[in-house]
């Protein structure tokens, strides 16, 4: 796939073009990008993505830009799995999103891409303050000889909602409630945090359960709770899926009881990601790793003896256990 960030400069013409923020890469973005590749292969051309970094609402809005979903090399990568050919990155700048509807046309999609198709979710937005939609997009497809296309939400029975519109709020809104084998319904994937292994506090290592301790930036940090999850060293995922065979010293994914939380027990003020990984013994200080999410275990608790603790870390352990042989 082919990445590029030279916008000024850039005249692609022919193609099937498709423009969104694609936070995450969810189901819903699949279902598009799945579109978008018939579009290219029955045209013979390319599927491009157009999207943007960082979010547009970390410029426009900063107070309420809402945490990523994934680090923009993992988007990269899922969309390069979900079938574009070429990804532009356009750097989000206050004047680009200060353009109407009739420039947006003119000036990015004629002017830069000239597509034969276009292809949007049913919600797409563009120009200042989003003054076009999917009918202001369709008349400039009839007025200028593109075809466009558009798919309608991908929609998911969650609990007590049987009609449940995939999207990166809901994703966000279930990862806040911890029910992360509900979010890894709407990504098509378990949720994953990115982060450097730090030093802790080695209280694990003393009960008898290291951990290592993830440090990340930007990302959403699901609720505070423990997980049944799994982790792999980022330099060992494999090109084509999550988790997999690669480097050392972590050359595979390995099962990991997951904490996020301040460490009641201890009185911890700092808000803590730690993974237990399940027969794993080695150094990962400096290391880039990522920890999946796969199911809620319970919530955090403080504990009155030390011992206590370890007896539930110790059945924390085992069902992490089942639930990983539960998904392969």
């Amino acid at each position: 796939m082919e990445v590029i960030r030279t916008w000024e400069s850039l005249r692609l013409s022919g193609v099937v073009l498709t423009i969104g923020n694609f936070d995450g890469v969810h189901r819903g973005h699949q279902a598009i990008l799945a579109a978008g590749r018939r579009h290219a292969e029955r045209a013979g051309t390319r599927l491009v993505v157009m999207t943007f970094d960082p979010h547009p609402a970390a410029i426009l809005s900063p107070s309420v830009s809402p945490p990523m979903l994934s680090p923009f090399s993992e988007r990269l990568r899922w969309l390069e799995l979900a079938g574009a050919d070429v990804v532009v990155v356009v750097e989000s700048k206050p004047e680009f999103f200060a353009m109407s509807a009739g420039e947006f046309i003119q000036e990015v999609v004629l002017g830069r891409f000239a597509p034969v198709a276009m292809v949007e979710g049913a919600s797409f937005g563009f120009g200042c303050k989003r003054q076009g939609d999917v009918h202001t997009l369709m008349a400039a497809g009839r007025r200028h000889g593109f075809e466009v296309e558009i798919v309608q939400p991908v929609r998911i029975a969650l609990g007590g909602h049987p009609d449940a519109v995939i999207s990166s709020s809901l994703v966000r809104q279930l990862l806040h409630s911890g029910t992360v084998d509900q979010a890894a319904l709407c990504l098509g994937r378990p949720y994953a945090l990115f982060g450097t292994v730090g030093h802790g506090a080695q209280r694990g290592r003393a009960l008898g359960f290291p951990t290592v301790n993830l440090q990340t930036a930007g990302l959403l940090v699901p609720a505070e709770g423990v997980y049944a999850g799994r982790a792999c060293q980022v330099d060992a995922v494999a090109a084509r899926g999550g988790c997999g065979p690669g480097g050392s010293p972590l050359s595979s994914s390995v099962p990991a009881a997951i904490s996020i939380g301040y460490c009641p027990t201890f009185d911890g003020q700092e808000l803590l990601i730690e993974a237990h990984l399940l027969d794993f013994h080695g150094d990962l200080y400096g290391r880039a790793l990522r920890i999946e999410f796969l199911d809620w275990l319970r919530g955090q608790e403080s504990f009155k003896s030390k011992e206590a603790l370890c007896e539930q870390i110790r059945l924390d352990v085992e069902m992490t256990r089942r639930i990983l042989a539960d998904h392969g």
